[in-house]
């Protein structure tokens, strides 16, 4: 068995015993709640108070923000819809607990969102970084528990991420 055949071995398993804790309604209802904390709309609500509110910090929070996440939507979309790996759905008695918004799975835009989030406030609001990091790994197992996603979706979400916060950084 090759080294790329082993980790996806290790990936459907990981995958598998994360999804049998959500079998457990207060589990489900979790993973269900944390996703949703990683919906857009959120990033979208903490970057407005962090621009009014956050003073000249709060303001380059923003526009780091912005190019931060104008770059990962567009490399999430082109990867998602040029590798096309399907959502684990069916495989080993695996149903998902919600309905994704599409329907391949690498990367996860939920994740990458995240971690976009986590990098930046790291480097404009520390105080925030560990519980940034937290929310976002949160966010990320929420998902494979979901049965939406892979774990190497995960770290591969995570990856872009920060990836694209530290583009941001740079053009910024």
């Amino acid at each position: 068995m090759s080294a790329l055949q082993k980790m996806a071995v290790i990936d459907v398993r990981f995958l598998l015993w994360l999804h049998a804790i959500s079998r457990r309604k207060v589990s489900a209802f979790v993973a269900r709640n944390v996703s949703r904390c990683g919906d857009g709309y959120v990033y979208a609500l903490a970057g407005v108070a962090a621009w009014q509110y956050g003073g000249s910090n709060g303001v380059d929070f923003f526009r780091t923000g912005v190019m931060a996440y104008l770059i990962e939507l567009s490399l999430y979309f082109f990867l998602k819809n040029t590798i096309r790996r399907p959502r684990p759905h069916g495989l080993g008695g695996l149903s998902a607990l919600i309905n994704p918004s599409d329907t391949f799975s690498f990367p996860s835009g939920h994740t990458a969102a995240a971690f976009v989030f986590a990098t930046l406030c790291a480097v404009f609001f520390p105080a925030f970084a560990l519980p940034a990091l937290i929310a976002a790994v949160l966010i990320g197992l929420s998902r494979v528990v979901l049965g939406v996603h892979y774990p190497s979706d995960i770290a591969a979400g995570a990856a872009l991420g920060v990836a694209c916060a530290g583009v941001a950084l740079l053009l910024i």
